[in-house]
């Protein structure tokens, strides 16, 4: 029987048909996709013709479509939907598909001919794409090691193999500790402050896992978990706070621990077979950030003034409190001060954020605004899993530009967080259209019941839409620049600046509105809100850089150092005192062991990215204020600078084009309130 991979999906955009996939078609695609692409670098390095842009990047970028087709559904999958069947599947070609490919990016004869044409690579009359194309892949190759002797290339595969295997255990351990740790309560008098629909939730998570009439409070990704802002009894709260705080460091199968300290040795070896002191110089060298001394630099000079905002909260959180503040007391008694010093409840605004509107007349009503595009539900189309749900989108005019897949429930199957991927990546070299996915993690009511978000969900759901935007529009030639395929200190930007329109008043005027009575959120209220939205910046910035100087930290050891390393907390506890962010109070947003983005999900030393980017959100915000806000023309100038060239060309160089000027650091220091 065919393969489902073997050729392009018929469906629509070319939507991978779920229906008809099953998992066991994955494995032998993967393994004929392998050998396909193979033969495909075989021609290309036997090629006795001199090496041209055609025969070569042109080939090299044709090649490997029934794997990377293959791919892309597995990697969805062991994140959204990771059955037991599906992680056993990751575990087995997580070291296999390593090997590929390295076996591409290290072939000498392919080097040579890519090394040929950067050599003469102004002489060849190359449009600007694809310059830009082959100075990328020349860089990139010569950092993952294509220069290296033979035995060194032997070494450095041998530890990127482990590392794939590492890399995947390290996330399906966190996934099962995570579900393990999930907290069971046996009344909803435990759960005192919850809303009706979060109650309904727990109680219907309870259920799905055996333990009828009581609530079940999942776990999310980062230390703090949102319910407990709510909470009014603190032994709940701590309960909570202490299974957060417990992922990967219990002991037994679920340790994540060991596999961690092998995962830091391993980068560090690397990183010095191919010529750099530590891993984190290696990755900031394929980076905007280009070397580890300015990113040491952005985060210590930050932390220092976060460190003094966050106490000056502290003080103000202990005299509401009438009592010490404990982490799991933080959230609770910072939303009393939101209430008493700016009249703002956020547990009262859920009743305005009913998820459907928010999608439909908040996060699409502003792409319209913004972009003119539109979007229109298709029934017709399956997904992955049954609370997928797919829109179809369309230019102003009525061009077809691609698809949505919009996963928005939490579920045992999915990693904690919210992203965005693709399943189709655009490019007109290939002819093929584009498809992205969508994932956030809100607790699922029960039928009948309204899913009404938090403040922070709503927040979430129109960051990933932006990261969803910048696929979508994206116009590119070559599969490799589709999309979010950009520098990772980079690709945070638009989806951070996509955040602004949450509260601006013609987009939330038009969704925030009472699920039951239809009452827009008074604009009394959205003016209290933006009075307070520097409340809690010193605890977000605090936390937040706590966790990107551990990732930074640990990614700056040789490998000699990393061998001495055995005491994890210890190791984390050092560092955080010598930053001078060792608060028991404010605990890092991810601890090592449950630092998936480090870890396990390709934010190793680049956890940085995320306020290197805010650098350039911040300004773009402040441009887009000064320009008149949700206009066509707004839209239009960013979609030219920033979204629609995905990974064709210089992306600072186009903001600079957008702005006349590099971006500023003081519109960031405004923001978050850390100015003196």
């Amino acid at each position: 029987m065919p393969n489902p991979f073997d050729a392009p999906s018929t469906l629509p955009y070319q939507l991978p048909d779920f229906a008809k996939i099953a998992v066991a078609d994955i494995g032998p695609a993967l393994l004929a996709g392998m050998e396909e692409q193979r033969a495909e670098i075989r021609a290309i390095t036997d090629n006795t013709e001199a090496p041209t842009f055609a025969n070569t990047m042109e080939a090299w970028e044709r090649s490997g479509q029934i794997l990377s087709r293959a791919h892309i559904v597995l990697a969805n999958a062991s994140s959204a939907d990771a059955t037991d069947d599906v992680i056993a599947l990751d575990t087995a070609f997580a070291p296999l598909l390593a090997a590929h490919h390295d076996t591409i990016i290290l072939d000498a004869g392919l080097f040579a001919r890519v090394a040929a044409l950067f050599e003469s690579r102004h002489e060849l009359n190359l449009d600007a794409d694809q310059l830009y194309l082959l100075e990328r892949t020349h860089h990139d190759m010569v950092l993952r090691g294509a220069a290296l002797s033979a035995d060194a290339k032997s070494r450095l595969s041998e530890i990127n193999g482990r590392l794939s295997t590492l890399e995947t255990q390290f996330d399906n351990k966190l996934q099962a500790d995570a579900n393990d740790l999930a907290v069971l309560f046996d009344t909803a008098e435990e759960l005192a402050g919850l809303s009706a629909g979060e109650l309904s939730a727990a109680a219907s998570a309870a259920t799905e896992r055996g333990h009828e009439g009581k609530y079940l409070v999942t776990l999310v990704l980062p230390a703090n978990n949102p319910v407990i802002a709510s909470m009014s009894h603190r032994e709940s709260r701590e309960r909570i706070m202490s299974a957060q705080a417990a992922r990967g460091r219990r002991g037994g199968e679920h340790d994540t621990r060991e596999t961690l300290l092998e995962i830091v040795r391993l980068r560090a070896e690397r990183a010095e077979l191919l010529g750099f002191a530590n891993h984190q110089e290696l990755i900031a060298a394929g980076n905007t950030a280009q070397t580890a001394a300015a990113i040491r630099e952005r985060l210590t000079n930050l932390a220092e003034a976060a460190t003094r905002s966050v106490r000056r909260e502290h003080d103000r959180l202990v005299a509401e409190a009438g009592h010490d503040i404990a982490s799991y007391d933080w959230a609770y008694y910072s939303d009393l001060v939101r209430l008493r010093d700016f009249d703002v409840d956020e547990t009262a605004l859920r009743p305005y954020f009913e998820a459907e509107r928010v999608l439909i007349d908040g996060v699409f009503f502003a792409a319209t605004a913004l972009y003119g595009i539109t979007f229109v539900e298709r029934t017709d189309l399956v997904g992955y899993h049954p609370d997928t749900r797919i829109f179809e989108v369309f230019e102003e005019d009525g061009t077809p530009i691609g698809l949505y897949v919009y996963d928005l429930y939490t579920r045992d199957t999915k990693r904690g967080g919210a992203w965005m991927n693709e399943l189709v990546a655009q490019n007109t070299l290939l002819d093929m259209p584009v498809v992205v996915v969508n994932n956030l993690n809100v607790a699922k009511p029960a039928a009948g019941m309204p899913t009404l978000l938090n403040f922070d969900e709503v927040n979430t759901l129109f960051h990933e839409f932006g990261h969803t935007l910048h696929g979508l529009l994206a116009r590119v030639r070559y599969p490799s620049q589709s999309g979010t395929n950009v520098y990772r200190d980079y690709v945070e930007f638009p989806s951070q600046v996509n955040e602004m329109w949450m509260f601006w008043p013609s987009i939330v005027e038009n969704y925030a509105r009472h699920h039951e009575t239809n009452e827009a959120l008074p604009t009394a209220i959205i003016d209290r809100i933006r009075a307070s939205q520097q409340w809690g910046e010193g605890y977000a910035t605090a936390s937040y850089l706590a966790a990107a100087l551990i990732d930074h930290e640990w990614h700056m050891l040789s490998a000699d150092e990393a061998a001495a390393v055995t005491d994890v907390a210890a190791f984390e506890s050092e560092v955080l005192e010598r930053h001078g962010l060792l608060m028991a109070a404010v605990p890092p947003r991810y601890s090592s062991s449950f630092f998936q983005h480090s870890f396990g999900g390709g934010y190793d030393a680049q956890y940085y990215a995320y306020i290197w980017s805010e650098v350039l959100d911040a300004d773009a915000v402040e441009w887009f204020t000064e320009n008149g806000g949700a206009t066509r023309s707004n839209g239009d100038a960013f979609r030219a600078h920033v979204l629609g060239f995905g990974g064709s060309r210089d992306p600072l160089q186009a903001y600079r084009e957008l702005r006349g000027r590099d971006a500023d650091l003081a519109a960031l220091l405004k923001r978050r309130g850390l100015t003196d």
